[in-house]
């Protein structure tokens, strides 16, 4: 009997020491992009994920959903909707996944977060802030440390920052490392190879296509796609004129004379004028939403549409660890002599071949003149 039981603990304490997630519970402490200090299990195997959910995957690999048993279901089925269902289908366990709903949807369950049982909550930082003190204080005294990143902030510092982070809470050091270095490598390349363009910023507008032809939707200030357009060597027209984001005067738009124009377009689940793209949608498709928009008043003589530079961009492309192909499409479009020698669309099939379960089969950078 003591022979089996000696055997027996030899070999438990044999898969604590090769287990993911260190079966012993050693746990590591954690800068958040918020900047708290969040004691948390190295190597987590429940997870709460609110958002991000590409790059959850990308760093951890093979596997990482089976690491997590809670979602914030409508900011991934409902935002991006041919995303999710092509995930579902490459990973079932997807649709068995607990939804704790999200503060703009009927809000955060705190009864459903505590009953999943998460090691921690990985959520963004948008997230985080409309939890609020109180909603972050009742996770942490159920037991869940409550971790922030943010991709949002579409800022090379976030980015990294966030990856890495990650990558600690999932005990992935190495492959965040790797994903790190690649995306800064990347978006320095831009910014090396626009460094000569400050004084010739072609006026740039983007609008989020999520409204259609009919009413102009919300276009970026510092952040998201305006944070994008600026590190593409673009001058974007909404800077100064919106805080975060929000839609601009018609009036203006017309008088600020655009030369290139990107609507984001996404999978609009149920609008049938809206900007679609995405996994499984066609680049005609795209198009013929894209169409409409130059029979708005005075389009039709903007520089963008007389020099062919209307343009559809995946919505769901940016606050990702690809963005940087987004980066590279809008600084081509802005210097196409600079970048002759880079396939955005080549290098965004590729990131998925690399390190995600889906291929990027669908629509994500189309150009309506083409």
């Amino acid at each position: 009997m003591n022979r089996i039981f000696l055997i027996a603990a030899a070999l438990l304490f044999a898969f604590s020491l090769s287990a993911p997630g260190n079966a012993a519970g050693e746990t590591i402490t954690v800068v958040d992009t918020e900047g708290r200090s969040v004691e948390v299990p190295h190597g987590a195997q429940r997870v709460l994920l609110g958002f991000y959910f590409e790059d959850f995957f990308a760093i951890v690999g093979k596997g990482a959903f089976d690491r997590v048993v809670a979602v914030s279901l409508e900011p991934w089925k409902g935002w991006r909707h041919s995303q999710y269902e092509a995930y579902a289908a490459a990973l079932p366990r997807v649709k068995e996944l607990v939804d704790v709903g999200y503060e703009e949807a009927g809000g955060f369950s705190i009864e459903k977060a505590v009953a999943a049982k998460p090691d921690v909550a990985l959520i963004a930082g948008w997230q985080f802030r409309g939890l609020g003190a109180e909603g972050v204080a009742k996770l942490e005294a159920a037991g869940i440390p409550v971790i922030a990143v943010d991709y949002n902030a579409q800022t090379l510092e976030k980015h990294l920052e966030s990856t890495r982070i990650i990558g600690q809470v999932m005990a992935a050091e190495e492959r965040a490392e790797k994903l790190a270095l690649e995306y800064e490598a990347s978006v320095l390349d831009v910014i090396a190879r626009i460094k000569d363009v400050n004084g010739n910023r072609a006026p740039v507008y983007v609008e989020l296509g999520s409204k259609g032809p009919h009413e102009y939707g919300n276009s970026y200030g510092a952040v998201m796609w305006g944070g994008v357009i600026k590190m593409a060597g673009g001058e974007n027209i909404a800077e100064g004129k919106v805080d975060r984001w929000g839609p601009l005067n018609p009036e203006y738009v017309i008088a600020r004379q655009p030369e290139a124009v990107f609507l984001a377009g996404s999978d609009w689940f149920g609008r049938d004028k809206a900007v679609i793209m995405g996994f499984g949608v066609t680049k005609d498709t795209t198009r013929g939403r894209m169409r409409p928009y130059l029979d708005r008043a005075g389009w039709g003589n903007l520089p963008a549409a007389k020099l062919g530079e209307i343009h559809a961009i995946y919505h769901g492309g940016a606050r990702t660890l690809y963005d940087y192909t987004f980066l590279q499409y809008i600084a081509k479009v802005l210097h196409p002599e600079a970048f002759s020698d880079v396939d955005p669309v080549a290098n965004h099939r590729r990131f998925y071949e690399s390190y995600l379960p889906i291929e990027a089969d669908g629509s994500f950078m189309v150009k309506l003149a083409d």
